[in-house]
């Protein structure tokens, strides 16, 4: 039986090869997957959660958008939308993966990355939320310039954008990136939604209880912690697990 491994993978995603990490299971596969999506600008990348689905036995992808951490072209919301969806394709074409068999899960942007990606494809019978970040409703909010200096303050790891350009990005798509408003094309998905009840950079407010209510079905939990689930994260794993293991 093959080991368990832990290799660089690469996503062919606009033009570019974005650089990754594939955690597999010990087995000759195939095995079922889950895309794991960071969030903005990426400090926080779950390798921890990775680590958890592939002691339970899933293949496990995490990667970076174009145009941050090293990986080449310009960092946007849309490009990391169209990353995601390469990543998808990229996995159902590894003969390791059971191609029928991927999840996507995702962490603040990832989040909304994730609920997005699944909405575009019908194909994807399980996706989760980890501190979702909805940028549909932060860009419909009264003053989306608030988000102008925080989208800057993160820029480091990032190239080809400012705070600026990104809150014209969100704006631009305002109402068609309203997360709640994907409720009709996941209705019949497996969901799972968790919320931080002290999370300053996504209020569940405004970012989780609008989908708790839209998403009927879906599974959803509200944790007193931090946007990073911080002193929550063995409860986290277990968890997302826990529901993959029902409903995958």
């Amino acid at each position: 039986m093959k080991p368990a491994s832990t290799t660089p993978y690469l996503v062919s995603s606009g033009g570019h090869e974005l650089p990754g990490v594939l955690h597999l299971p010990a087995g000759d596969g195939p095995h079922p997957a889950v895309l794991l999506l960071h969030g903005f600008p990426g400090w926080e990348c779950n390798f921890d959660l990775a680590h958890a689905l592939r002691r339970a036995g899933y293949a496990t992808l995490v990667f970076h958008y174009r145009g941050s951490w090293g990986a080449a072209g310009a960092w946007s919301w849309t490009h990391a939308l169209q990353d995601a969806a390469a990543a998808t394709t990229t996995l159902r074409q590894d003969p390791l993966i059971d191609a029928e068999r991927l999840a996507v899960i995702g962490h603040s942007m990832g989040g909304f990355v994730a609920l997005q990606t699944a909405a575009a494809d019908p194909a994807i019978p399980v996706v989760a939320s980890f501190a979702g970040f909805d940028f549909g409703a932060a860009a419909t909010a009264p003053d989306s310039d608030q988000y102008v200096e925080p989208f800057d303050g993160d820029l480091l790891p990032l190239q080809g954008t400012s705070g600026r350009a990104l809150v014209d990005e969100m704006v631009a798509h305002g109402p068609e990136w309203r997360l709640a408003a994907l409720a009709p094309r996941l209705a019949d998905r497996q969901v799972l939604l968790i919320g931080a009840s002290h999370d300053s950079a996504a209020p569940p407010k405004l970012h989780h209880q609008p989908l708790v209510e839209a998403y009927q079905a879906a599974e959803h939990h509200l944790w007193p912690t931090d946007h990073s689930l911080s002193d929550h994260r063995e409860e986290l794993a277990e968890t997302m697990v826990d529901f993959l293991k029902r409903r995958l």
